[in-house]
């Protein structure tokens, strides 16, 4: 009915184990195509029970092609996984299906075919699959830049930070070393008219308290504390930041001086934001042998 050689085409198509691929084969009669859908069938019930667990490892990727930057977060449940060629692959895969189409949203982005005719939606699937991890496609931010805009990409640590910025006016290496500085000095605004009025009042509460705390002249307390507020927004406003390469100099200073102005940033750091959950390693490892 099918052959060792069958079982080994299989296995190299799909990634599965050899005694799947002989159930998948034998379910199908011998039947390739009908034996790689039984898979993926497989596939969805495997993956849906990692559904549950939480991936926070993974990877940031940023590239720019033809006045166009993508930046997605692939990510993982473990870090061991995102430093795996499987795992890098499927995050360029899905970083350059998206910077080759007009994609804008992570709905759009699911959608899309790869070069393998297979959905990014339907690839992470199989991927979880063969992987043995909870893979998810988190985020994405796609932007565009005119003619007279430069696009400036950073990756740290081998994609455990991307950065890009579109700068109006200057050269590839002066965006380039604002998204350098975006990786390195993790900006949240691009300038204090940015910041939000009640992150803004939360600060200046804690600060106000501070100030009692230390035992200050209360009748000078407002002027402390608008100080340290000030401070404060020019340590989290891009523009206002010192700038990594300069001497005392702001980036806004350092791009004003080379005729530019800054359009659109964005700066992406694997699991932030995720409430990351602690195992017990003896546990899971038990749990698995049990399971």
């Amino acid at each position: 009915m099918f052959s060792a050689n069958d079982v080994k085409n299989l296995r190299e198509a799909t990634g599965v184990g050899m005694m799947d691929c002989k159930k998948a084969l034998t379910e199908s009669n011998g039947d390739m195509d009908k034996a790689i859908e039984y898979l993926r069938e497989n596939g969805l019930a495997k993956a849906a029970k990692k559904s549950g667990r939480v991936a926070a490892e993974g990877l940031t990727a940023v590239k720019s092609s033809n006045g166009k930057v993508a930046m997605i977060e692939i990510n993982s449940e473990t870090d061991f996984v995102s430093k795996n060629d499987e795992f890098k692959n499927l995050v360029e895969t899905i970083l350059d299906t998206i910077l080759n189409s007009g994609a804008t949203s992570l709905d759009e982005a699911l959608k899309l075919t790869t070069s393998d005719g297979v959905t990014i939606e339907q690839l992470i699937v199989d991927k979880t699959v063969k992987i043995g991890e909870k893979l998810s496609f988190r985020r994405m931010e796609v932007k565009d830049a005119s003619d007279k805009e430069s696009i400036g990409t950073y990756i740290h640590m081998g994609g455990r930070i991307s950065s890009f910025v579109i700068i109006e006016g200057v050269s590839a290496d002066v965006s380039k070393d604002v998204a350098m500085h975006i990786a390195a000095l993790n900006p949240r605004y691009l300038n204090k008219e940015e910041v939000p009025e009640d992150v803004i009042a939360k600060e200046r509460e804690i600060l106000t308290e501070q100030a009692k705390n230390e035992g200050l002249d209360e009748a000078k307390l407002p002027m402390i504390v608008e100080g340290r507020i000030s401070k404060f927004c020019k340590e989290i406003c891009l523009e206002d930041q010192l700038f990594i390469k300069g001497d005392k100099q702001t980036v806004s200073a350092y791009v004003k001086a080379n005729g530019g102005i800054i359009k659109s940033w964005g700066r992406y750091e694997v699991g932030e934001g995720i409430e990351k959950k602690e195992e017990n390693f003896a546990e899971e490892v038990m749990k698995q042998i049990e399971g």
